[in-house]
């Protein structure tokens, strides 16, 4: 039987495709990728870490003394399509039993574009540094069905919002490396969190 494909919704380090790569350990060239959003949730720093989790917005709201924005209760991330169950047994164990994997609905924001394809210029094509307001939920194409990976602890997020633009700019190249692409040995964040022994499976949710 064919391995059935999967859509996951990237929405931190995994938005880069180098760190997805190394990851799911082979060159993506199954994988097509977009822009996309997810509405109703915030994205969060987690406390003394480089990456973000993110919640419902009910959650997420009680870190904060005020109404959030459309904006800022909506995460923006990339959605990728044909992930393999071997991609995801990777995926799974490097998110760890700090998230559960979940069935979610994500809008598109743009054209999918071959992951092999993929060139660093593409960093602001994907996730914008300054994107153009969202529009009403009306006018955004049709969501679509996939997972993420949604954070357990609420205690563990700090109150700000996480930026994909920062990340890219300050600490991106210490999960991927000069020599992922080409097979390097070269430790990583990604190779130091898989043998840090502290990932695990995770479970997905049923979907209801």
């Amino acid at each position: 039987m064919a391995d059935s494909a999967s859509s996951s919704f990237f929405y931190g380090t995994l938005m880069h495709p180098e760190i997805l790569k190394r990851v799911i350990k082979n060159d993506a060239s199954h994988l097509q990728i977009a822009p996309a959003i997810l509405l109703e949730h915030t994205r969060h720093k987690v406390k003394n870490a480089d990456y973000p989790g993110v919640v419902p917005y009910p959650e997420g709201q009680s870190l904060f003394d005020r109404e959030l924005t459309l904006e800022e209760r909506s995460v923006r991330g990339t959605l990728v399509t044909g992930l393999t169950s071997g991609d995801m047994k990777f995926l799974d164990y490097f998110e760890g039993a700090e998230y559960t994997r979940r069935n979610i609905l994500v809008h598109p924001l743009g054209s999918f574009i071959d992951v092999a394809a993929y060139t660093i210029s593409d960093d602001k094509s994907l996730v914008p540094a300054s994107p153009p307001p969202l529009p009403p939920a009306s006018e955004l194409l049709p969501a679509v069905q996939a997972q993420t990976y949604i954070y357990n602890n609420l205690d563990y997020l700090e109150a700000h919002l996480w930026s994909f633009d920062d990340f890219v700019r300050k600490n991106a190249w210490k999960w991927y490396g000069p020599g992922a692409s080409d097979g390097d040995p070269e430790d990583t964040e990604v190779d130091r969190r898989n043998a840090s022994g502290t990932t695990s499976p995770v479970e997905a949710a049923v979907s209801t």
